[in-house]
């Protein structure tokens, strides 16, 4: 080797050296840091175990060692006996410019075992609970996502690349693409432009046949010559907007709901501003599934309906059927709940952000009046997916300069809404950490003792396998908790895609299995598999329960009259 080729590799070997120990040193300030999280009574996070520790350092040293000498054996040409592979599904470093330079083949290998070394010294820091170690998980997450090579000017090499091809216009675009999201307050995920409610997406046709300061009811236009007796009243999350049903015409949940044969109600819940900030979790139920209920009751003149909740929706949806019942009042024949909790025993990561101290301080401030801000919820919501709902759009829109491309699931994703923070506190503090809805009298709504085991309808669980909002395995649980005849099916994706899979696509796959009085990983292991869509599978569990068919009608009715066109004002109304 030549003098100047053994100074670049000394050089190279120096940089390495400091970089190996900068991963190490960042990960024991981790250490301490993430072990406070899951030890956040003790002023000082008891210690690890020394012997596993020392084994796991050790284990880190010899594997950056190894990753070092690779680089520096590929740099001479020979074989690389030593790789680090990014997870299954991770793109960060699927580029080639990060294997073209020795220096950033490096940096990402290595930045990849720092973080493998950071997940693996999180299991060895004794934690409080289950909870508490969760919660070490998360922190360690997000801050190895944020430290990525990729996230930053300076170690990005496709950020160098694409600036010289383009002679500084990528940087340029950059800029002006992050002054933008400055002036919105979020990070854009697609081109907003291309998108209109009511114009390219909600636009199954129908009409607001009734509306309060909290929502608007849609009833849809038949689409079929005969239509159930019974009509469909669809309560979706008011945490989202409702058109996550009703995206395009090929893939709207709604308008498969209307062409089987259902004179579909829809809930379009207010974006609330601060003039609906008193705003508490009765009312939401009062004058939302409720009113909902009866005014479809009313115009379909029949004694019953059926009913369908999704995610938060649902959750509502069922405690305003307890609190029905408590008054005397069947008036659902069946119910569908599509990703929804009524058991919190296990509520995912989003459970996480909800503990005694932030919820006393929420409790403070917006408890009485105000509102929960669609940003924080946006920022929640996201951060859960870190690396695909920000660092993505981070690298993409302020490195590279790139405008995002039109995705109207993401379009909807960027679309948030507030909510009250009365409902909100008392939705936290009762549900996600106190877990009173499944314990039969406990909470008291709208001046009734709630019982969901009193709840004797039919009911359709649908949850999703890879849901990390609601866990599957949680909602299985109201098998054990509603008291009439469960059919559980579990499809493939998570909390959306899973949902959202058209019959006409004929995606993924679906799981069904008769019997629900097993626990859920027994459930799972005798499933049987069915290829594509779950849609077909309600729709088939559901005609037999929709009524004798009759005539459809035109929306509304002589004291219901049509207000104005689906989708309604209400869901244009974007959070500020």
């Amino acid at each position: 080797m030549t003098q100047q080729g053994s100074g670049n590799k000394d050089a190279f070997m120096g940089s390495a050296m400091q970089f190996m120990q900068a991963g190490q040193d960042m990960a024991q300030q981790f250490m301490e840091f993430i072990g406070k999280a899951g030890n956040p009574a003790a002023a000082t996070p008891p210690p690890a175990d020394p012997q596993a520790l020392t084994a796991l350092q050790k284990q880190f040293m010899d594997q950056q060692m190894s990753l070092w000498q690779a680089v520096l054996a590929r740099q001479q040409g020979k074989d690389e006996p030593f790789k680090v592979a990014p997870e299954s599904g991770d793109r960060r470093f699927a580029a080639a410019e990060w294997r073209e330079s020795p220096v950033y083949d490096y940096m990402h290998q290595a930045y990849l075992l720092n973080t493998k070394y950071v997940k693996e010294m999180v299991e060895l820091i004794p934690a409080a609970d289950d909870k508490a170690r969760n919660r070490m998980r998360f922190l360690a997450r997000q801050i190895s996502d944020a430290m990525a090579p990729s996230n930053y000017a300076a170690t990005n090499p496709e950020f160098i690349k694409l600036a010289v091809e383009t002679k500084g216009q990528s940087i340029t675009d950059g800029i002006n693409n992050l002054l933008k999201d400055f002036e919105k307050g979020r990070i854009s995920m697609t081109d907003e432009s291309v998108f209109e409610v009511g114009k390219n997406i909600a636009t199954t046709e129908g009409a607001v046949v009734y509306e309060n300061d909290l929502m608007q009811l849609i009833q849809y236009a038949p689409l079929t010559p005969k239509v159930g007796t019974r009509p469909l009243v669809v309560v979706p999350p008011c945490i989202n907007k409702f058109y996550i049903m009703d995206l395009q015409p090929d893939n709207s949940l709604i308008r498969f709901m209307v062409e089987q044969g259902n004179t579909v109600f829809l809930v379009s819940w207010r974006n609330p501003g601060e003039e609906q900030g008193h705003l508490t979790w009765e009312d939401y139920l009062e004058h939302g599934p409720i009113a909902a209920l009866h005014v479809a009751q009313e115009i379909c003149k029949v004694k019953q309906v059926n009913a369908l909740g999704f995610c938060v929706g649902g959750t509502i949806l069922t405690s305003a059927l307890a609190v029905l019942k408590g008054r005397g009042e069947d008036i659902v024949s069946s119910l569908t709940l599509l990703t929804t909790l009524l058991d919190f025993s296990d509520t995912g990561e989003i459970g996480l952000f909800i503990d005694e101290n932030g919820l006393m301080a929420r409790e403070s401030t917006i408890g009485k009046g105000g509102l929960l801000p669609a940003r924080d919820l946006q920022n929640t919501f996201s951060f859960l997916r870190a690396n695909d709902l920000v660092w993505n759009y981070v690298t993409g829109n302020y490195l590279k300069g790139q405008k995002p491309q039109a995705f109207d699931l993401l379009y909807w994703n960027s679309d948030s809404t507030s909510l009250p923070g009365p409902f909100a506190c008392w939705y936290m503090r009762n549900l996600y950490h106190d877990n009173s809805l499944r314990v039969p009298g406990k909470l008291e709504m709208c001046g009734q003792r709630i019982d969901l085991g009193t709840l004797d309808m039919p009911v359709y669980l649908l949850a999703t396998r890879e849901d990390h909002i609601v866990p599957w395995h949680s909602a299985y649980q109201s098998t054990r908790i509603l008291g009439g005849k469960v059919r559980f099916v579990l499809g493939a994706s998570g909390h959306i895609a899973g949902v959202i899979n058209p019959a006409s696509k004929n995606k993924r796959s679906y799981w069904v299995n008769d019997d629900v009085k097993i626990d859920a990983a027994g459930w799972l292991t005798a499933a049987e598999e069915k290829k594509g869509s779950w849609w077909p599978d309600w729709a088939a569990w559901l005609k037999p329960l929709a009524g004798e068919p009759r005539a459809p009608r035109k929306p509304g009715n002589t004291k219901y009259k049509p207000i104005e066109p689906a989708p309604g004002r209400y869901v244009k109304e974007r959070a500020v």
